[in-house]
């Protein structure tokens, strides 16, 4: 395995791991969040036969500057990933990616095809606003109803009519003693969402009023691109899927996602003639539920026989 940083223009320079054989199929993983970094345990996901390049995107991780939402669009991704198949010589890869990842993946292959070989996602999230009311209120309220409430006393009651652009303003504030409590807030929330049997479903005032807490970095960057629809408002995935038609896709869903539902896979699937659906019982958002990860590494070896020539 090889690691190091890779300059992309306007600053930003991205953590990148290669590893495995690097004359096996290429694949790309694509890390959540937006803002969360890629892990030693995705590489699990892959087998040691093919040629894995992970890396951190922008502001992500332990890619440099940390936590920079400057010139940090879906765009600019995007380039970013061009940027790293040409300088490791790649002429086209299959690109893997879940939740948000799934999303950089779509708008990824829709603006460059003939760079894609095949695509493994899991839990679709396409990018809207509309996907995100259902996860934090909709669902929230549905499920998680003490939560909901939780969630929504951190705000002033008038600014509970409308709670994401309140959250994603307040965590955005200047003033870190005051966002810290609402990114936590977000992050924790998000947390409980994601998994099918969560250990907690309340929020803890001690944790949020305790200002020794580790911030994570994934609510920063969250609201900053939920604020502008994931930069996608010109370019809806959606809209867009018949760009996929020749592109092959497995899309790994769990039955019982609260953040990513069966129903926007089921969507996609409407307008993207190449892709299957494999449904995971049992399991909620989080990798880690269920037969997710099995369910991830089949598919990730299933697609690399069928492109296989």
């Amino acid at each position: 395995m090889s690691t190091g940083h890779v300059a992309v223009g306007d600053g930003h320079e991205l953590y990148v791991e290669t590893s495995g054989d690097i004359h096996g199929t290429p694949i790309v993983f694509l890390h959540g969040g937006p803002g969360s970094g890629a892990q030693a345990a995705h590489r699990k996901l892959f087998p040691e036969s093919a040629y894995l390049v992970m890396f951190d995107q922008r502001g992500a991780g332990l890619s440099r500057p940390k936590g920079s939402r400057a010139a940090n669009t879906t765009d600019h991704l995007i380039a970013d990933m061009e940027k790293l198949r040409a300088q490791f010589g790649i002429d086209k890869w299959i690109v893997v990616g879940g939740s948000w990842g799934a999303t950089l993946a779509l708008a990824y292959a829709q603006r460059h095809p003939q760079q894609t070989l095949g695509l493994v996602l899991r839990s679709i999230f396409l990018g809207t606003r509309t996907e995100l009311e259902t996860a934090f209120c909709d669902n929230l309220a549905m499920f998680h109803p003490a939560l909901h409430a939780d969630f929504l006393a951190l705000l002033p009651e008038s600014e509970r009519a409308r709670p994401l652009d309140a959250y994603w303003a307040h965590i955005l504030d200047n003033d870190t003693h005051h966002s810290r409590r609402f990114a936590l807030a977000w992050h924790d929330t998000e947390r409980i969402l994601s998994q099918i049997a969560p250990t907690q479903t309340r929020l803890d005032p001690l944790r949020l009023n305790n200002r020794n807490m580790i911030l994570p970095a994934s609510p920063f960057m969250e609201a900053h691109y939920f604020s502008y629809d994931c930069f996608l408002k010109n370019r809806p995935l959606l809209q867009n899927a018949p760009a996929l038609a020749e592109i092959p896709g497995i899309i790994v869903q769990a039955r019982y996602d609260l953040l990513c539902p069966p129903s926007t896979s089921h969507r996609l699937a409407a307008r993207w003639s190449g892709v299957e659906i494999r449904y995971v019982g049992q399991a909620g958002h989080s990798i880690n539920d269920g037969q997710t990860m099995p369910a991830m590494q089949r598919a990730i070896i299933d697609m690399i026989g069928h492109i296989a020539p």
